[in-house]
């Protein structure tokens, strides 16, 4: 069983930037593939970043890239977030996901076994 503990999530102007947090337990956290989804109002969860425990391979979706990057530091289980030039589109719950059998990044929510409770992120015009 793995926990997963988002943060960071808060109401943020246009252009600004927020760095969320994910820290996990129960499991080694090494060997956990980690993403980010979100979900805005009226919209499906959407794939946005993640990184594979093999290799530490990362991916950003198309539509955040160049301004989101993903992280991790195996020391303080933790992923991260950071955001940059937010956008009003950018508004939703962002939620943290993990599985230990994903080899390959996928962006398909049925294959995270964990998620957490998600973090709200507001971006004003």
């Amino acid at each position: 069983q793995v926990q997963l503990v988002e943060s960071g999530g808060q109401l943020v102007q246009a252009g600004g930037s927020l760095r969320l947090s994910c820290a996990a337990s129960g499991r080694t956290f090494s060997r956990l593939t980690m993403a980010w989804f979100r979900q805005g109002p009226g919209k499906e969860r959407e794939f946005v970043a993640g990184i594979s425990w093999i290799g530490g391979k990362t991916y950003v979706a198309d539509s955040v890239k160049g301004r989101f990057t993903i992280s991790s530091d195996n020391a303080k289980n933790t992923v991260y977030l950071q955001m940059t030039s937010l956008r009003p589109d950018n508004t939703a719950v962002y939620f943290c996901a993990a599985d230990g059998r994903i080899a390959v990044l996928t962006a398909n929510t049925a294959e995270y076994a964990y998620w957490g409770q998600g973090t709200q992120v507001t971006v004003s015009s």
